[in-house]
């Protein structure tokens, strides 16, 4: 995982959210080294020297460097001489283009979570299932000065996380137990099934979830499901940042949610009352 205190200053950032550590039994040490140097540029969003990759992901200097190069000679990243350091090209940025591009990059996902963003100030996630975990696609991060500054990628716990519940609210009984045993095998952890239940039952009800101070100290986020898109997968939208701040601008924050995506998104209607402000 990144070190956080060095991702913070080369950021400039006081409040970052990063992520799970990798599963490093089930994935190929250089695939996997490769994909979390492209989302450190994504993260960045300038060229960075070799050292610097290096420390930030904690790799070895030498195979970094010998990475970096790899990916120039093959097109993804390109080497300037001048600061000697790397970038990623434009054929980076066409990778998975063809992937409900028009929905996402250009289109009523992307103007979605811009206009979540705008209207509340605060980061805003896309987050999607992965196996035990939830994890976000696509990070739209805050303007407001007390912001957290969210990292794309990071994962939280299905069974122990607000856009997890959202995920899980539509999966039957049976499937969310198959999955938190699991989580509880593999994580050492013990998460409670009448709990979970009765926090993916309130989803159910109420539409939407919040989730403060449970993954991060000090943090949470509110998420609502948006209906199932081209390829049927199912994503979480939600809105993240200090505690404080969601739980003092919840009700407004739900109601953005709610009239933002049935403004954008096609086929859906707001069945819940605008919550009181």
């Amino acid at each position: 995982m990144m070190q956080l205190n060095r991702l913070s200053r080369a950021l400039g950032e006081c409040n970052i959210v990063g992520c799970q550590e990798d599963e490093s039994d089930h994935v190929v040490k250089s695939a996997g080294r490769v994909l979390r140097i492209l989302e450190l540029f994504d993260v960045l969003r300038r060229e960075a020297l070799v050292s610097e990759v290096s420390e930030l992901l904690s790799f070895p200097q030498s195979s970094t460097s010998v990475l970096l190069r790899s990916l120039v000679i093959t097109g993804y990243l390109y080497f300037n001489p001048e600061t000697r350091a790397f970038g990623p090209t434009t054929r980076v940025a066409l990778l998975g283009s063809w992937i409900n591009g028009p929905i996402v990059s250009d289109g009523v996902l992307s103007r979605l979570i811009e206009s979540v963003s705008r209207r509340t100030g605060q980061a805003v996630v896309l987050a999607v299932r992965n196996r035990i975990w939830s994890e976000y696609i696509h990070v739209v991060q805050g303007t407001d000065p007390l912001r957290m500054f969210m990292i794309k990628g990071s994962r939280r716990p299905l069974v122990d996380s607000g856009t997890g519940f959202a995920l899980l609210a539509e999966l039957p009984d049976n499937e969310i137990k198959r999955i938190t045993l699991r989580y509880n095998a593999e994580s050492g952890e013990h998460v409670s099934m009448s709990g979970l239940l009765d926090e993916v039952n309130k989803v159910r009800s109420q539409g939407w979830s919040s989730s403060y101070d449970r993954v991060t100290k000090g943090g949470g986020i509110i998420s609502m499901r948006l209906p199932p898109l081209e390829n049927q997968e199912r994503l979480v939208i939600g809105i993240a940042g200090s505690t404080s701040i969601l739980r003092e601008n919840e009700s407004r924050f739900v109601n953005a949610l709610l009239e933002e995506t049935a403004g954008h998104v096609s086929g859906i209607h707001v069945n819940h009352t605008p919550l009181p402000v």
